[in-house]
């Protein structure tokens, strides 16, 4: 009985994605495969562990995707080397990003805060393509990425991370952590990074990466009772994250608010306090209780050249969950409560657009497993908001094992949520481009509320091969909009418009993948990925600009078995290719300010070898882009950036070309 409540505990606040098989999640701990991919949990869910976070220099949540077939990585501009994430080839704001299971980038955060997560902090990352739970809200359209941070119980006395690039990027990372007692522990997590010289590879004038710095400090505690079923974490963290990009003669004390020289400063600093704490129920293991609070105020002054931005966003989200059984243990659910309430100051030059959001819901999700080859996940949430109005969210997993070792997915789901029309798309901000919104009538902008449904079905399969192991399988997704928020880059290259969708929006997506052991301790991983992604525009039907239709990844990595003294060599390569992209209308431009229709192809190729002395130290050098492919014209009107044609938002490919890394990690345990 104890053991059950332990696994219990850890499973309430350790947060798998849904309230089924909660045994299995807490089984994953360690791993030989850098990314797992469930065969018995009902969603589509894999789950990338620590190994796989290892495999590149992983600075950031943002990077931490570039061998992960799910997870498309892009760059947002050709100014702040802001990564970008889809899935299902949509971007990350139809994405429910949480960290714990408390929602975490979103509003403010949505453009910059994969970047304000370090890698060295996070234990796993689980991904869930299609709707998610409705236990997490209702905004979740494409997907859910829910972050595991180390715990305080689990983890090291100290850690150290130092981390150098040919790009003159320099971080560190220290995690201290002490076990205060045989029920509390605490951990700090201190970060920082600079870029300290100015780059511009492919001499246009402009750096091709930001020059900044960011601290950051995380100081959590964690509390574990397994005889009386109790547990508890408490988050405090403080971040300071400063970019300053532009022409390389800009100097921001002389230059700021002239035409002397472009240039942009992203100031954000940003403060979070969080708790959670879960009841099982001693005589009855199969019933909890969690309550989660979290609160953040998120700030951020930010100018690029003669356009002022400035957003504040004041959050509190709760969220009180209750799981047990009907029956039997073959029939389970959860339900709950959830409030959300948001406070926005945002100002676009001299236009006020702060807002109050809030909203309140019930939810409800029934699991039925059968312990062998069925479950089926059901869903359903009301919410009521102040801008939304009231309304309910349907969602359903299915999961059929047909034969042994093959399993078959079926998913369905509807998400509905405020576009945040200014943060999320702030590259258009460094152009020359007038803003309209060209509807009134909406509770958000003027605009109503994104509502989508997501539809997938998928199949994976382990086998043997020539007697190793192999892995294929598919998944095949669409999303249909109902209203979205769009915004228009087709209609002229002076303007940027927002309006409510007048016609079809829909993305399909179609990934095909394939894992082989080619021989003993040398893995193969590959995947093609087809996108149809149309959208109707006042100028007619277009593939969503800077999207590719086509794309591949390869990955292979080797590992020597490591010796008594724990010596090992680790190698790693990736292959990314991606096919052409509509790019935004230009044509009405001068010929030397255009761009084509479509971009070129092209491929990155990224490389990583570690050497581990012993079980405590180890160090890694590695190379991002190494065939040095470029984008040769990334901004629109450089020679005259205060001109009508300026425009450094479209960027299709790299524009640094190849950078070198080289780190070192030590370890006291």
């Amino acid at each position: 009985m104890q053991k059950n409540i332990m696994l219990f505990v850890v499973f309430l606040l350790s947060v798998p994605m849904f309230s089924q098989e909660n045994l299995e999640e807490v089984k994953i701990t360690k791993k030989q495969k850098g990314i797992k991919k469930s065969y018995t949990l009902t969603a589509n869910t894999s789950l990338i562990t620590s190994k796989e976070l290892l495999k590149a220099a992983c600075c950031n949540l943002a990077e931490s995707f570039e061998t992960n077939p799910s997870i498309d990585v892009n760059f947002s501009d050709a100014l702040t080397g802001t990564k970008q994430i889809k899935m299902l080839g949509l971007t990350s704001p139809y994405l429910m990003i949480t960290e714990e299971n408390i929602p975490s980038v979103r509003g403010a955060s949505q453009a910059y805060g994969l970047s304000f997560t370090p890698g060295t902090w996070i234990e796993s990352v689980q991904i869930t393509k299609g709707a998610g739970s409705v236990i997490n809200g209702y905004e979740s359209i494409s997907g859910q990425i829910n972050t595991e941070l180390l715990k305080p119980l689990n983890d090291i006395p100290f850690f150290l991370n130092a981390y150098g690039s040919t790009d003159s990027r320099f971080e560190l990372n220290t995690h201290f952590n002490k076990k205060l007692s045989d029920k509390w522990a605490t951990s700090l997590f201190v970060h920082g990074n600079a870029r300290v010289a100015k780059n511009d590879m492919n001499n246009d004038g402009f750096l091709d990466n930001p020059l900044g710095k960011q601290i950051n400090v995380l100081n959590r505690y964690q509390y574990y009772d397994a005889e009386s079923g109790l547990v508890s974490f408490i988050n405090f963290r403080y971040m300071n994250d400063k970019k300053q990009t532009g022409e390389l003669d800009f100097d921001k004390d002389r230059d700021r608010g002239t035409t002397n020289h472009w240039g942009s400063e992203i100031n954000t600093e940003r403060f979070d306090v969080s708790t959670k704490i879960g009841y099982v129920f001693p005589d009855m293991p199969y019933q909890s209780i969690g309550f989660q609070n979290s609160f953040n105020s998120h700030k951020q002054d930010s100018y690029f050249g003669l356009n002022l931005y400035d957003i504040r966003q004041n959050s509190f989200y709760s969220n009180l969950i209750f799981n047990s059984i009907i029956n039997n243990t073959m029939h389970k659910f959860t339900t709950g409560l959830n409030f959300t309430y948001d406070q926005y100051q945002e100002f676009v030059n001299i236009v006020d657009y702060s807002r109050i959001d809030n909203s309140v819901g019930a939810f409800f999700e029934y699991t039925y497993d059968n312990t062998d080859n069925f479950s089926v996940i059901l869903g359903g949430r009301v919410d009521n908001s102040n801008r939304l109005g009231f309304f309910v969210t349907p969602r359903l997993h299915v999961r059929y094992n047909p034969w042994k070792n093959g399993v078959l997915r079926f998913s369905a789901g509807r998400g509905k949520r405020s576009a945040n029309i200014f943060a999320e798309n702030q590259q258009l901000f460094a152009s020359s481009r007038t803003f309209s919104i060209l509807d009134n009538n909406g509770k958000v902008y003027g605009l109503n509320p994104e509502i989508a449904w997501n539809y997938g079905i998928s199949f994976s399969q382990k086998f043997k091969l020539f007697n190793k192991n192999a892995e294929a399988g598919f998944d095949l997704y669409r999303t249909d909009f109902q209203n979205q928020a769009i915004v228009d880059i087709m209609q002229s290259p002076q303007d940027v418009l927002f309006y409510n969708l007048k016609g079809s929006s829909f993305a399909n997506s179609l990934q095909v993948e394939f894992n082989y052991e080619l021989i003993q301790n040398l893995n193969l991983r590959t995947a093609y990925k087809y996108y149809d992604i149309q959208t109707d525009y006042l100028r007619g039907t277009f593939q969503r600009p800077l999207q590719a239709k086509h794309r591949f990844l390869g990955n292979l990595e080797y590992e020597t078995t490591a010796s008594d003294e724990g010596k090992q060599w680790k190698f790693d390569y990736t292959f990314n290719w991606s096919g052409k992209q509509q790019l935004p209308y230009t044509a009405s431009n001068p010929a030397e300010d255009q761009f084509p229709d479509f971009s070129p192809s092209y491929a990155v190729m990224n490389a990583q070898v570690t050497r581990i002395f012993s079980p405590v130290f180890e160090v890694y050098i590695g190379g991002e882009n190494i065939g040095n492919y470029k984008q040769q014209k990334a901004i629109l009107g450089a020679n005259d950036p205060f001109g009508p044609n300026f425009d450094a938002s479209v960027a299709y490919a790299p524009i640094f070309g190849q950078m070198y890394y080289a780190g070192l990690r030590f370890k006291i345990k």
